[in-house]
C-alpha cells in the first residue's frame, strides 16, 4: 500500500507536491512537542535568528513529498532545465585531475537532487557517482529506494565495509562519491566533534576516503527554488585542510566547520529537526557482518 501511494504521488507535479509538503511540515511541527523542542534548540544552538530558520519547518515537509517525484521519475526523463548550476567549474577542474571527487552534502535543501544532477551532467563522460546510503527504516520502502536511486550515471553503496570498498574503487578510478557528513554514524565509526559549538558524533569516513585516495573534496547542496521551479546545485571548494591524525578529530572538526558555513547560507532549508546530537547506535555497519 505504501509503495503504491509513493508511486502515485510521483506522477503529480513537483509544485503541487511541495505545496502539500509545506503544509505537512507544519502539521508535524504542531503535532510533535519533542520535534518542536529539538528544532528550536538546534536553531538556538547555532545562533541563527528564528526568523531566518522558521521557513525550515515547511522545507522539511517539502523535502519529504518531493521524494516520490525525484525517485519515480522515468529514467529517460532528465531533470533538464529544472536544475541550474553554480560552481560546476570546480567539478570540471577536480575531474580533470583524475584522482576522484568526494562530495560532502549536509541535510540542506534537496540533497537527493545533487547526485541526480551530477549523474546527468557528468556521468556519461566520467563514470557514475557512487552515493553512500542507509536503507529506509520501513522494510516496504527498501526495495523501492534502492531501485529508485539506481539511475543512469548514479549508483549506491550500502553503509557496510563492502560499500566503503566500492567507494574507494570508484575514487581510484577517477570517479565521484557522495556522503552526508552530518549524518550520525554507528558507534565506533566517528568521533565527538563540535558542531555549532556542541559536541556531535561525526563520521570519519569522509576524510579517510579523501586521504587514502588523494581525491579532491568539494561541497555541494541543492537549493530548492520556490513554486516548484526546480533547484540550483551549488558547488564550492573545501577550504579547510584535512589533517591526518590517529583519531580523525581534526579532520572531523574541519568538516563540521564547512557544513556550518553552508547551513548559514540558507538556514531556512536545513533540517534543524534532525537528531544531530544523539548518541550513536550500537550496531555493526561499516565494520559489521562484512568485516
Amino acid at each position: 500500500m505504501l509503495v503504491t501511494l509513493f508511486k502515485c504521488a510521483g506522477r503529480l507535479p513537483l509544485a503541487w507536491l511541495q505545496a502539500v509538503g509545506a503544509a505537512l511540515g507544519w502539521l508535524v511541527w504542531w503535532a510533535s512537542p519533542t520535534y518542536r523542542r529539538r528544532f528550536r534548540d538546534h536553531v538556538a544552538q547555532a545562533g541563527v535568528p528564528w526568523g531566518q530558520a522558521r521557513e525550515a519547518v515547511a522545507a522539511a515537509g517539502r523535502m519529504a513529498l518531493e521524494l516520490p517525484w525525484l525517485w519515480m521519475r522515468p529514467a529517460d526523463e532528465p531533470l533538464g532545465p529544472r536544475v541550474r548550476w553554480d560552481g560546476a567549474e570546480h567539478i570540471e577542474h577536480a575531474l580533470a585531475r583524475g584522482r576522484g571527487v568526494v562530495f560532502l552534502t549536509p541535510h540542506l535543501g534537496c540533497f537527493e537532487v545533487t547526485a541526480q544532477a551530477y549523474a546527468e551532467r557528468f556521468g556519461a563522460a566520467h563514470g557514475p557517482i557512487t552515493v553512500l546510503y542507509r536503507p529506509p527504516r520501513k522494510a516496504a520502502l527498501r526495495p523501492l529506494a534502492e531501485e529508485a536511486r539506481r539511475r543512469p550515471g548514479l549508483t549506491t553503496a550500502p553503509a557496510t565495509l563492502a560499500g566503503v570498498r566500492q567507494m574507494i574503487r570508484a575514487l581510484r578510478a577517477g570517479q565521484a562519491v557522495g556522503l552526508l557528513p552530518d549524518q550520525v554514524p554507528p558507534e565506533g565509526l566517528g568521533v565527538w566533534s563540535p558542531f555549532f559549538g556542541r559536541p556531535a558524533y561525526t563520521m570519519t569516513l569522509a576524510a579517510r576516503l579523501a586521504q587514502q585516495t588523494g581525491a579532491q573534496v568539494l561541497l555541494a547542496w541543492g537549493e530548492r527554488l520556490p513554486g516548484g521551479q526546480g533547484y540550483v546545485v551549488h558547488v564550492s571548494e573545501f577550504q579547510d585542510p584535512l589533517p591526518a591524525d590517529d583519531q580523525g578529530e581534526s579532520a572531523a572538526a574541519s568538516i563540521n566547520h564547512a557544513m556550518e558555513r553552508l547551513i548559514r547560507q540558507a538556514p531556512g532549508q536545513y533540517l534543524w529537526g534532525y537528531h544531530r546530537y544523539k548518541a550513536p547506535r550500537r550496531e555493526a555497519a561499516l565494520l559489521g557482518k562484512d568485516a
